[in-house]
């Protein structure tokens, strides 16, 4: 069976562990006020109306990709691709591309932050 992540990935275990999960998005929520594309973030007013339930939902689907098959895993992306392009056309304007970058990037940064705060320093490999 071919996966997204492979097994030995580090991504798996930094994403395997609730703790590091919570500081990853605790220093993500305090970043998305200082993103240039917060508004999107905030269009649907569901992330304002519960912050947890958009925590715990966007866990999950970040787990459905890293620890899923290949199939599984690109479903799951075509499903958050979907809701995407249904705010952007409710709104109707395209979400950039660079705000997408932008919270890759910022996802990327605090796992690695998260991780070598509760557990290691990661090797440049792992980076």
């Amino acid at each position: 069976m071919q996966y997204f992540v492979n097994k030995d990935s580090i991504v798996r275990e930094i994403w395997g562990k609730a703790d590091t999960i919570l500081f990853i998005f605790a220093g993500s929520a305090a970043e998305f006020a200082l993103n240039k594309a917060v508004d999107w973030l905030y269009y649907t007013g569901k992330l304002p109306a519960d912050p947890l339930g958009r925590l715990f939902s966007t866990v999950e689907y970040a787990r459905r990709i890293i620890f899923a098959d290949l199939d599984s895993a690109n479903q799951a992306i075509d499903q958050i691709t979907a809701i995407h392009q249904g705010v952007e056309t409710s709104r109707g304007a395209t979400i950039p591309d660079w705000a997408y970058r932008d919270v890759l990037f910022m996802l990327i940064g605090y796992s690695i932050s998260s991780y070598e705060a509760l557990e290691r320093k990661l090797t440049d490999a792992e980076k």
